[in-house]
């Protein structure tokens, strides 16, 4: 597991490789990651936009942004955590991926921009 802290937001990133929904011989390789945002900072936030980098050992490279995690605009209140899972596939059995949040503090309207640390995402069998 990786985690960081930015503003007073922790992000904390755990992956698992996903074999019954990949396809390795069609160069298709899932992986699953699970997120846990942890507020630590003194005002509530809501997460509002989501921006990825993804990489794989090919050296292909992807850009994902959207609105919310999964369907959600959570809001976290100051102690409160938040997690959820998603996935990922690649056209290989390696890769990274790091990104950003878009946070608003409700406090004020102020958005601030939540880390989310570089993870690996490696197929077991690679590490034998």
């Amino acid at each position: 597991m990786v985690a960081q802290i930015t503003d007073g937001v922790k992000v904390s990133v755990e992956t698992t490789y996903q074999p019954e929904y990949s396809n390795p011989s069609n160069e298709h390789f899932m992986f699953a990651y699970r997120i846990q945002i942890e507020n630590l900072s003194g005002y509530a936030v809501q997460l509002m936009r989501r921006h990825w980098h993804i990489f794989d050992s090919n050296g292909n490279r992807r850009e994902v942004e959207g609105e919310g995690v999964v369907g959600l605009q959570p809001v976290i209140e100051p102690g409160q955590t938040h997690e959820y899972v998603s996935g990922c596939n690649l056209q290989t059995d390696m890769g990274t991926m790091h990104g950003s949040y878009e946070m608003k503090r409700l406090v004020d309207g102020e958005s601030i921009h939540v880390n989310i640390p570089r993870f690996d995402l490696i197929a077991p069998f690679k590490l034998n």
